[in-house]
C-alpha cells in the first residue's frame, strides 16, 4: 500500500498573502513572530520543520539520529533493516516502532473489513511498487494465500506469522508514525507552536507566526500534476493540534504493454489494482500515523463505502472525487477534528 503523499504545507508566500489581506480588512497591524525552519532529506523524501521561536543547536543531530533509527527499523528498501530481516525470516524479534505500527494497522484493518492490510507486500511487489520489476503474469491467487492481517500477530516483541511467507509492508503507516515521533522530539525542546512535514504528511500544534491555525493546502488530484509547490490546490485547510495525511492514485501508477493501468494501492482482498471515482482522501486524526493509514484505507474502499465508514467511526476526512468529469468534494466532520476552510 505504498503511496505518494499529496498534502502541501502552505508556509510561504501563499499563506502570508492570505493572512495579510484578512488582517488589513480589519485595519489591524500584524507583526509575525520569529520562526525557525529546518529542511532536509529523510526516508527517501524531504522534510520541513517550522517552529515559532528557536530550536537548540543540538536538535539537528538529535533529529538525524532519530531518523536513522527509524529507517533501520521499518524500511522495506533497506535490505539490512529490522523489518527486511523479519520479512526474510532471519529473526522474529521486532522493536517498539514496528509493534506500534502493527497494532495500529490492525485496528484500521478491522474497521475496513481487510481493505487496509500491511501484509500486502507480496502483491505490491508483484505490481512493481516495492523496488522490484512488475510481474503482471503472476498468479495473484497464489499470493493471496499468505496475505491477510489476521495471519499476523505478535507476543510482546515476537512476531507471529500464520505462514512463514507472510511479509509486512509499513509504507502506508510508517511515515506518519515518523512524523509523530519527530513532533514529540520537537516538543522535547519546549516548543508549543510547530508544524512537522515529512513528504507531505503532517502533524502540527499551536499557531503559525501570525497567531492563526496553520494553513495546509490539499493538492488538486489530476494525472500529470507533479507540482510540490502548491501551484494546484483545491482547498486550504486551517489546522492545529492534529495529524494530517492524504492518499491518492493519480501520481503513482504503471501501464503494461497492453495499455492496462495499475495503480500503487492494491486491494488486499482481491489482489486487484484500486480504481474508482475517489481521486484523493485527506484525513485529520489524533496522530499522523492514524491519518496515514485511514487515507490509504479510504482509497481502497472507494467513495461510497468511505463515506459510510467515516460517518460510522467519526473520522474527519475530505474526499475529492470525479463526477462525470467534474471534481467534487465531500467533507466528513467530527466534533474533535473539524475541517476549517
Amino acid at each position: 500500500m505504498k503511496r505518494t503523499n499529496l498534502i502541501i504545507p502552505i508556509l510561504g508566500a501563499l499563506l502570508l498573502v492570505a493572512l495579510m489581506a484578512f488582517d488589513c480588512s480589519r485595519r489591524q497591524a500584524v507583526e509575525p513572530a520569529p520562526t525557525t525552519t529546518l529542511r532536509g532529506e529523510a526516508l527517501g523524501t524531504f522534510y520541513q520543520i517550522t517552529v515559532k521561536g528557536s530550536l537548540s543547536e543540538a536538535f539537528p543531530e538529535r533529529l538525524d539520529s532519530l531518523l536513522a533509527v527509524i529507517n533501520k527499523s521499518m524500511s522495506i528498501f533497506d535490505k539490512e533493516s529490522l523489518l527486511s530481516r523479519i520479512n526474510r525470516g532471519e529473526t522474529d524479534t521486532a522493536d517498539e516502532h514496528i509493534i506500534y505500527c502493527i497494532d495500529l494497522a490492525h485496528k484500521v484493518s478491522s474497521i475496513s473489513d481487510g481493505a487496509y492490510d500491511i501484509t500486502v507486500k507480496p502483491l505490491v511487489e508483484a505490481f512493481g511498487f516495492a523496488g522490484k520489476d512488475p510481474n503482471y503474469r503472476i498468479n495473484t491467487d497464489s499470493l493471496l494465500q499468505f496475505v491477510g492481517y489476521e495471519k499476523l500477530s505478535h507476543e510482546g516483541l515476537r512476531i507471529v506469522k500464520a505462514d512463514p511467507r507472510v511479509q509486512i509492508d509499513l509504507n502506508s503507516i510508517a511515515k506518519g508514525a515518523t512524523v509523530d515521533m519527530v513532533a514529540r522530539l520537537v516538543e522535547s525542546e519546549g516548543v508549543g507552536d510547530y508544524l512537522v512535514d515529512i513528504g507531505g504528511e503532517i502533524f502540527c500544534r499551536g499557531t503559525n507566526s501570525y497567531g492563526k491555525p496553520w494553513g495546509v493546502g490539499v493538492e488538486t488530484p489530476f494525472e500529470g500534476n507533479f507540482s510540490l509547490t502548491g501551484e494546484h490546490v483545491t482547498k486550504v485547510l486551517r489546522v492545529s493540534d492534529v495529524g494530517m495525511a492524504t492518499s491518492g492514485n493519480y501520481r503513482n501508477y504503471r501501464t503494461d504493454s497492453l495499455g492496462n493501468k495499475y495503480t500503487h494501492i492494491i486491494d488486499p482482498r482481491t489482489a486487484s489494482s484500486t480504481t474508482s471515482n475517489l481521486l484523493s482522501a485527506t484525513v485529520l486524526a489524533e496522530s499522523c500515523a492514524l491519518a496515514d493509514a485511514y487515507a490509504t484505507m479510504f482509497i481502497t474502499l472507494g467513495l461510497e463505502r468511505s463515506v459510510e465508514v467515516a460517518e460510522q467511526h467519526g473520522i474527519s476526512a475530505l474526499f475529492i472525487y470525479d463526477d462525470n468529469g467534474k471534481m467534487k468534494v465531500v467533507e466528513m466532520q467530527n466534533s474533535k477534528f473539524k475541517i476549517q476552510n
